[in-house]
């Protein structure tokens, strides 16, 4: 189903999926003294001799570390508490997020057609709104997504979102900006425009799938088990490591750190084992359900096994969608309104929406690889 979150957020007037305002909680209690395991496991850790890692992919060592808000961290959200403990077995994770040049090999291989692509179908979009909507005039509902208005000199409500997101018919991943943008010359940027179903699709043509939220956590700590950012603790490092926005959001992007939106991918030094823009850039969808109660609802004093995420999608600001986890922030993140440069932070998305702010990366485990070949 060809989605629109804008127009549907519009219909039934709820807040904005892609922002929070951000709110310094409590101190958390310890927990690591109490975890126990339930059973034995063992850990998958290094990677096996026989498998090569693949080009344009590293290995994550398989560990055992903390998930969710770490102590310190003064934009911890309640959605990422509690922390707990989490083993993980190594897997394959892309160095970079997937870019327009990988994107579009698969587009030519399979002649895919993507979400923001397709025409808008009503009757299954009405299906994800309270009954007795109204349907929009056929003039809105066009192929296209979302894109940043670049062009906001005042905002009157910062929880009116629809002053600085603009639906642009005709916008998605060859054409970010609208029908008279493109992406010539910019094989070496992520992709942006892809829904769920777009990033599953170009998985299953590459024979990699999308992280779990506790892989893709595991991935940016690196070599570390609990740091706030993937570079350590200092927030003082931000510019210099992620693509973010400086200055008054939404008003003006000072660019400090080089860009004003978007960057190519490896425009920032990679953590500690060789990741590039784990924060900032793009979001990254991952293959959990988004519920702001899954943590609070976990037994925190059991290590969590390869955790898959929460078994059905609840969020109260979008009652009516599922809705995914994405990671990672984006290049409109900013401490005073989303600051979810952090590796804890986790937001949800919609599976049928898109926007020129999010993309994805790829795993690979080494049971699909000794399948594959």
């Amino acid at each position: 189903m060809a989605f629109r979150i804008l127009i549907k957020n519009l219909l039934v007037l709820l807040p904005i999926l892609f922002f929070f305002n951000c709110k310094t909680e409590t101190k958390e209690k310890d927990i690591k003294s109490s975890l126990k395991e339930e059973r034995p496991y063992k850990i998958l850790k290094e990677q096996p001799s026989s498998i090569t890692t693949p080009e344009g992919m590293v290995w994550v060592e398989g560990k055992t570390f903390l998930q969710g808000a770490k102590a310190g961290d003064k934009f911890a959200m309640m959605r990422e508490k509690p922390a707990h403990q989490v083993t993980v077995d190594g897997f394959f994770i892309d160095i970079t997020e997937v870019t327009n040049k990988a994107f579009k090999a698969f587009v030519e291989a399979t002649n895919y057609i993507t979400v923001a692509e397709r025409p808008i179908d009503w009757e299954a979009m009405k299906a994800e709104l309270p009954e007795g909507t109204p349907k929009p005039h056929d003039s809105i509902l066009q192929p296209g997504s979302l894109i940043f208005n670049k062009n906001v000199n005042a905002v009157a409500n910062m929880e009116n979102y629809s002053q600085w997101w603009t639906w642009k018919i005709g916008a998605n991943w060859k054409h970010p900006e609208g029908p008279n943008s493109s992406i010539e010359g910019k094989d070496d940027y992520p992709v942006v425009h892809i829904a769920l179903e777009d990033a599953q699709a170009y998985c299953k043509w590459a024979n990699r799938r999308l992280p779990t939220e506790a892989e893709w956590e595991s991935a940016a700590q690196g070599t570390a088990n609990d740091n706030i950012y993937t570079w350590g603790n200092n927030d003082n490092d931000l510019v210099k490591n992620a693509n973010t926005w400086q200055g008054t959001f939404p008003i003006k992007n000072e660019s400090i750190d080089g860009f004003e939106l978007i960057a190519p991918v490896k425009s920032y030094a990679p953590n500690s084992i060789g990741l590039y823009d784990m924060m900032g850039n793009v979001w990254e969808v991952t293959s959990d359900l988004f519920n702001i109660n899954y943590y609070k609802e976990l037994d925190t004093s059991k290590v969590l096994i390869n955790p898959k995420g929460a078994a059905k999608s609840y969020s109260p600001d979008n009652p009516y969608q599922k809705e995914h986890v994405m990671k990672g922030g984006s290049f409109l993140c900013h401490a005073s309104y989303c600051a979810s440069f952090r590796i804890s932070a986790r937001m949800g998305v919609s599976t049928d929406s898109g926007s020129d702010h999010t993309g994805f990366r790829t795993v690979a485990t080494i049971n699909m690889l000794e399948t594959h070949k």
